[in-house]
């Protein structure tokens, strides 16, 4: 007598890592996106700053419409927003209840999952920027420039962002990293050139602020945007370093547990 394997048969075994990484960052932006505090940091603040400083004249930005100054720096505090004040508070509390560490011992591996993060934060990111676009346009935002420069300080800020999050988030205990990471983004907010023009501050601080990621950003974003600048090479190089020393030490010093 023989018997024949059916065409159901199980097959024990991993899924392909393109799919485990994929149903990853799936599942992370769900998680992102149903979470209030994220909610209100990614969507709702950038979203009520833009609306709000460009109808009513509360600050001197200079020649020209205000919607298109405010557009380019609320475009860099949305990725800020997401990369790294967003990342940060998840991946804290997500350490604290030991999820990192259940994850870390499955078959997805830890590259893996922090590629699904770094997918996640890229979505939610092209989503951000989607709906900010669509509400500038509406206010009048004339922008201009190379896309492919903008593209890039994108980018480069995102990699720059999400390796600071990732270091906070595994340095810090869950609850330093929530206070941390909301203090550091309101600093930001207000010293990093995202509605107050850098002008405004004294001169030396000017030099020091604008060494920051969030000032690079949102200055690169506005030379290209506003005033149609080339490729904004300076920007670029100090988004660089930020991006490889945060993210060579967040893969130095990240804790898992």
């Amino acid at each position: 007598m023989t018997t024949t394997v059916g065409a159901y048969a199980p097959k024990p075994g991993a899924a392909p890592l393109p799919r485990m990484i994929a149903a990853q960052a799936v599942l992370e932006t769900k998680m992102l996106l149903r979470n209030g505090e994220q909610l209100l940091l990614t969507v709702v603040i950038p979203t009520l700053l833009l609306v709000l400083f460009s109808t009513v004249d509360i600050v001197d930005t200079g020649a020209g419409e205000a919607v298109d100054f405010l557009a380019p720096g609320i475009l860099a505090l949305a990725v800020m927003s997401t990369a790294f004040t967003g990342q940060a508070i998840a991946t804290g509390f997500e350490r604290r209840y030991g999820v990192l560490k259940r994850l870390a011992s499955s078959p997805l591996p830890r590259w893996g999952l922090m590629t699904a993060k770094t997918a996640s934060v890229l979505v939610t990111e092209i989503l951000q920027i989607a709906l900010l676009t669509v509400i500038a346009f509406a206010l009048g935002w004339s922008p201009h420039g190379n896309p492919l420069a903008v593209l890039l300080l994108l980018i480069l800020g995102t990699a720059a962002f999400s390796g600071l999050g990732l270091l906070m988030a595994g340095t810090l205990k869950a609850e330093a990293t929530l206070a941390a990471a909301n203090l550091v983004f309101l600093l930001l907010l207000v010293g990093g050139g995202v509605i107050v023009p850098m002008d405004k501050f004294p001169a030396g601080a000017q030099d020091v602020l604008g060494l920051l990621p969030i000032s690079a950003l949102s200055d690169g974003l506005r030379d290209v945007l506003q005033h149609g600048a080339g490729m904004p090479w300076e920007n670029l190089g100090i988004l660089a370093v930020w991006a490889v020393v945060a993210l060579g030490a967040a893969g130095r010093f990240f804790r898992w547990e």
